[in-house]
């Protein structure tokens, strides 16, 4: 491994020594953890994880976490085949959709505009919510004793979050299934641009986190908590991954009143995908959106308080749920961000 010296065993975690001019970046060093058999784990300096790296093989299985274009590999394969489908279909939305772009100034420009000019509309809602996040919940992480956070970008996408925190000085880490260079970690490279060395990204599913416990200021969902399967276990897997104190925070998924609201928005779009692509967006049983009573129950069950952040989104945001009762259709969905402490 480059500026990789010597490895040592201790208490059942491989670390490495590094040369002295990465001295002072190894303060907080990130283990990760095995996503196959989840039990051994290797601890490597923050900022040598954005770096090339050689391949790290799991000695309590044949698991091998290597990187591909500098991209951790830390989905195995039979997960990998379980997302296949969902990656083709979304891959082909996403294109349809022109989530990207084949130059830089598209990915360096984001939540605040979209050069597209397709998507307009959701990356001024990203642009307010990243704002919010910014001047009112990053500044609490650590009760406010730290400027620097260690933060899990959960569903980063294009990696847009993580690049903003970054240049604001924080330590992000960007986790998605999708790696492709259009609107996957992939294009991420593009940030590169301006910044001096790229954050680390991980190709893995939100379920099995290849990270060791306890060692995140903050884990956001990056408008991706929806997708999650199983709330339960998504959520779980995040908290495992906090510190003490840490801070979750779910941004930007569709929230409704009511259960029956949530479910006419899934025969809608289902629909819609039926017959602008031939599928129906269904490859993955995905929970699609929040109800009050889907949080109470995690709350609940994960021993959380939630704090619910109403971002104001404008007023023709604000004005669609009047629109819809007056319309008699059904009720828009609403976003909202939610954000709870992991007790100490």
């Amino acid at each position: 491994m480059q500026a990789l010296a010597a490895a040592t065993t201790s208490g059942g975690i491989r670390s490495f020594e590094i040369g002295p001019r990465h001295c002072a970046q190894q303060t907080r060093p990130i283990a990760l953890r095995c996503p196959a058999c989840r039990t051994e784990s290797i601890a490597l300096p923050y900022y040598s994880l954005g770096q090339p790296c050689g391949a790290i093989a799991c000695t309590n299985c044949s698991f091998v976490l290597e990187q591909k274009h500098r991209i951790w590999l830390a989905l195995p394969r039979d997960r990998h085949r379980y997302f296949a489908l969902f990656l083709r279909n979304y891959q082909a939305v996403r294109k349809a959709e022109s989530r990207g772009s084949d130059g830089p100034d598209f990915y360096l420009s984001l939540p605040f505009c979209d050069r597209t000019n397709r998507n307009s509309w959701q990356w001024s809602i990203r642009a307010r919510t990243y704002r919010y996040i910014v001047r009112h919940i990053l500044p609490a992480l650590n009760d406010g004793a730290s400027q620097q956070a260690t933060i899990l970008d959960l569903g980063a996408g294009n990696g847009w979050l993580s690049y903003r925190l970054a240049t604001l000085g924080h330590r992000p880490i960007a986790v998605d299934l999708q790696s492709n260079t259009y609107d996957g970690l992939g294009a991420a490279t593009h940030y590169l641009h301006t910044l001096p060395v790229l954050f680390p990204r991980f190709q893995a599913e939100l379920d099995r986190l290849p990270f060791e416990d306890g060692q995140f200021d903050c884990a956001i969902f990056n408008a991706s908590f929806h997708y999650s399967e199983n709330y339960d276990v998504t959520l779980a897997d995040a908290i495992r991954c906090l510190r003490p104190g840490g801070t979750v925070c779910i941004a930007d998924s569709p929230s409704y009143s009511r259960e029956e609201h949530g479910l006419a928005m899934l025969r809608e779009r289902r629909n819609s995908f039926q017959a602008r692509f031939g599928f129906q967006s269904d490859a993955l049983a995905s929970c699609e959106y929040l109800t009050k009573e889907r949080l109470l129950s995690l709350e609940a069950k994960h021993d959380l308080q939630w704090t619910t952040h109403p971002v104001w989104y404008g007023i023709r945001w604000a004005c669609r749920p009047i629109i819809a009762r007056l319309s008699k259709r059904r009720e828009p969905s609403q976003f909202r961000i939610y954000t709870a402490r992991v007790k100490t």
